[in-house]
Formats: structure tokens, C-alpha cells, sequence
């Protein structure tokens, strides 16, 4: 039949019925409860009071005081938190990509026999629980851990390194963390890149970097894209690697949001405000990209 069979068209949306309800349930309606909460007034013992109020944004941007009586001035410790972790996100990602672009060429480049196992290889280690490899990564670089005294037992070092309670610490948690979120897109788009093209750019006197510039990233660009967008925005709200790795000196956007919702003294509006400029941000930057994305498109 020209134009296919379209008898099943009729059944599209009762199917879709499911996926709606777990996206809208699960994704959507946690969403606007938070939005909810940021309007509302902190109660005392915790909890919140249903009085909505600008209170917890104007705690964010603006400070008055110790006791609220100065003139307002912004408020540069959050907005500082959230520079912060924006460039602890920026530098993963860049890592990420880094090391994770030659992983995924080298990969996509070998016999289809063993590219099953090479990806097994890369992924097995997250079969286990983000908190157990976290805290095994702050054993592994303690003072008097196997790292420190590795390289005390060979020579290269007369004490041990200062690495837990570090940005570094912090950054070595969030690559080890985030680092197959890079490799498997960029993997899913080398698969897919005709290698014909490098031999026809090879034919033509083009260098490799010429290729690798000029035809090869184009190409493979979406994959690049996508897995930076996966190593970003959960860099972006991390709070196990701040949390265990980074001590109070590296408070990140997370750990702040999770701050604000243990026990009594939490204030669960004020968290919720910030995870809605966290949100609102990262959607920003999305969407000037879509834009971009369409842009070009056009062209």
C-alpha cells in the first residue's frame, strides 16, 4: 500500500497514555512542587508554611544584614557557589571530552567482534553504586592511601599528597564519575562516520588535522554535543564528590540544595529556589543552543 499501513494510527495516543503519565508523574509534577515551595515561608521547626512570599529568591540575590536592618547589597556567597560550580562542571566536561573522544574513536575503530567487550569494559565499574565508588575514590587518595603510598614506596614523592579536601579531588571525582556519559555518545556517532571520507581527504594531500577539523568533528558533531550536555548538567548539581572528596571548601550548587532539606533546621523554600535558578539556567542554555543548532540548520 503506497504510503504504508496507517491502520494502527488510531492506537498512537492510548499508547502514548503510559509514557505520558510516568514523564508527568515522575518528571513534571516534582518540577512544579518545587516551583511551589521556592513561594513559600520557612517554618521555624522546618517544613514550610503555605504563606507564598519572594523571600527565598531575595535570600539568594540580596543580603540586608545580619539582622536585616542594612541596606540591601547583592548577595555574592551564593552567586559565587554557583560560579564556582559552573567552572568544576566546565573544566569535567573538558576533561571528559579530552580523554573521552580518542576512547570513543579507538573504540568505534576496532574489529565489531571486540567493540562489545571494550564498551563492557568501559561501563562495568558503573554497575556499582555512585556512593560506593565515590567513597572508594577518597580511600584510594587519602594521605595514607594506596595512591600516596604507591608513589612513596617507589620515590617519587617524600610525603604524601594533600588530595582529599581539594578542588582536584573534586574534579578527579567528577570525571571518574561522569566520564562513559562522553564516551558512548561520541562512540554512537564515530560508529556511524564513513571512514571513506579520511581516506578521500587522505587521497587529496589533506593533513590529519586537516581531516579531523574539516570532516571528521562536523560530522561527528551531534555525539560531541550530546555528551558534553550529559557530563554538564549533572556536573553542574553534583553533591557526592563536593560532599565526600571536597570538604567545606568546595561547596557546590548541590551540595547547597541538600543542605537546605536535612533536618530541623533546613529551609526547604530556600532550597527549592535555588534548584529552580539552577533549573532555569540550565534550560537557558539549552535552548540558546537549540536555537543556534536551528540556525545553522537553516544555512
Amino acid at each position: 500500500m503506497a504510503g504504508g499501513d496507517t491502520s494502527w494510527r488510531p492506537l498512537a495516543r492510548p499508547l502514548l497514555i503510559p509514557a505520558w503519565l510516568v514523564i508527568g508523574i515522575f518528571a513534571l509534577l516534582p518540577v512544579l512542587l518545587m516551583a511551589v515551595y521556592s513561594f513559600l515561608t520557612k517554618e521555624f521547626r522546618g517544613g514550610v508554611i503555605w504563606d507564598f512570599t519572594l523571600t527565598a529568591y531575595d535570600q539568594f540575590f540580596i543580603t540586608r544584614g545580619l539582622f536585616g536592618d542594612e541596606a540591601a547589597q547583592v548577595e555574592w556567597t551564593y552567586i559565587t557557589i554557583f560560579g564556582l560550580s559552573i567552572l568544576q562542571a566546565g573544566i569535567c566536561t573538558a576533561l571528559c571530552l579530552i580523554v573521552g573522544f580518542p576512547t570513543a574513536w579507538f573504540i568505534a575503530t576496532r574489529p565489531a567482534r571486540t567493540r562489545a567487550v571494550w564498551l563492557f569494559l568501559i561501563t562495568i565499574p558503573y554497575w556499582v553504586n555512585l556512593l560506593i565508588r565515590t567513597v572508594s575514590l577518597k580511600f584510594l587518595i587519602r594521605d595514607n592511601g594506596p595512591l600516596n603510598e604507591g608513589l612513596m614506596s617507589i620515590g617519587l614523592i617524600d610525603g604524601p599528597l594533600p588530595l582529599v579536601n581539594t578542588n582536584l579531588a573534586v574534579q578527579l571525582g567528577l570525571f571518574y564519575s561522569y566520564l562513559p556519559f562522553m564516551v558512548l555518545p561520541i562512540y554512537a556517532a564515530v560508529e556511524r562516520y564513513n571512514f571513506a571520507l579520511s581516506e578521500a581527504a587522505a587521497d587529496l594531500y589533506a593533513s590529519r588535522w586537516t581531516t579531523l577539523r574539516e570532516i571528521v568533528l562536523p560530522v561527528v558533531r551531534p555525539g560531541i554535543v550530546a555528551g558534553c550536555i550529559l557530563v554538564f548538567v549533572p556536573a553542574l548539581g553534583a553533591f557526592l564528590a563536593p560532599d565526600l572528596l571536597g570538604g567545606a571548601k568546595t561547596f557546590m550548587i548541590g551540595s547547597l540544595i541538600e543542605e537546605q532539606f536535612k533536618g530541623s533546621q533546613g529551609n526547604w523554600p530556600f532550597g527549592a529556589a535555588v534548584s529552580m535558578i539552577l533549573l532555569s539556567l540550565v534550560l537557558m542554555a539549552l535552548l540558546i543552543y537549540a536555537r543556534a543548532a536551528a540556525r545553522e540548520g537553516e544555512r
